[in-house]
């Protein structure tokens, strides 16, 4: 299947919402963490309290409950982890893959489709995902998969590869700062075509050298989730 085909399929599903659906669409706020942003050069933006209090500030004056963005973006924040960071300037990974959701830790995160555990993992390297949920989906012949970051370390205590999962299930909950990466509370979504041989993992940052082979195999999650 194409790019364009599997974009199109992606328009015409209809998913449940990754956070509670009684929470609508129009308590959802963009949000801007890239480098182009002005109001981050005063902020210490390798502080998870720095960043939390940002977002939380953001909310507010927006009367929003979710913020969310940040698909193909370039942003500073992951300067402060050597796990990003390369010897080369167009080596270093700082555009964003997926689709970040920001509300507070143990928020609980639903299936969006029907699937079934691909994989999990805790990966711990600082300003990683920590807690990482994989599913695997198969609808109309296509297989693909989505990824679930930033978990607590509840939500993979108890899983089993291959069970399946349905569409409007809980599967998570988000974790804090200390299990997550030391982000700020956030859920990371990403879709990916060909998870490769990765298991429990998958990059969701690029450096500029790769980008494009990201973009065509991490399409926009906005095509499944419609937040825009």
């Amino acid at each position: 299947m194409t790019l364009s085909s599997f974009e199109e399929l992606l328009k015409s599903l209809q998913a449940h919402p990754l956070i509670h659906s009684e929470i609508s669409k129009n308590a959802y706020v963009l949000l801007d963490l890239s480098i182009h942003n002005k109001e981050l050069g005063s902020l210490d933006v390798s502080s998870s309290k720095a960043l939390e209090s940002y977002i939380w500030n953001h909310l507010k004056t927006n009367n929003a409950k979710v913020a969310f963005g940040g698909y193909l973006e370039r942003r500073g924040i992951y300067n402060r982890s050597d796990y990003f960071n390369m010897a080369k300037p167009e080596e270093e990974r700082n555009i964003h893959l997926g689709l970040d959701l920001w509300i507070e830790s143990g928020t609980a995160i639903f299936v969006p489709l029907d699937g079934k555990i691909h994989s999990f993992k805790n990966n711990i390297n600082y300003g990683d995902y920590g807690p990482t949920i994989i599913l695997e989906h198969c609808i109309e012949n296509q297989t693909f998969f989505t990824l679930y970051g930033h978990l607590s370390l509840e939500s993979i205590s108890n899983l089993k590869v291959g069970v399946e999962v349905k569409k409007g299930q809980k599967i998570a909950t988000l974790g804090t700062a200390k299990v997550n990466g030391d982000y700020a509370p956030h859920l990371h979504f990403q879709i990916i075509k060909d998870i490769q041989n990765y298991k429990g993992d998958y990059p969701g940052v690029s450096n500029q050298l790769d980008v494009e082979f990201y973009k065509s195999n991490c399409p926009d999650p906005n095509l499944l989730l419609g937040l825009v």
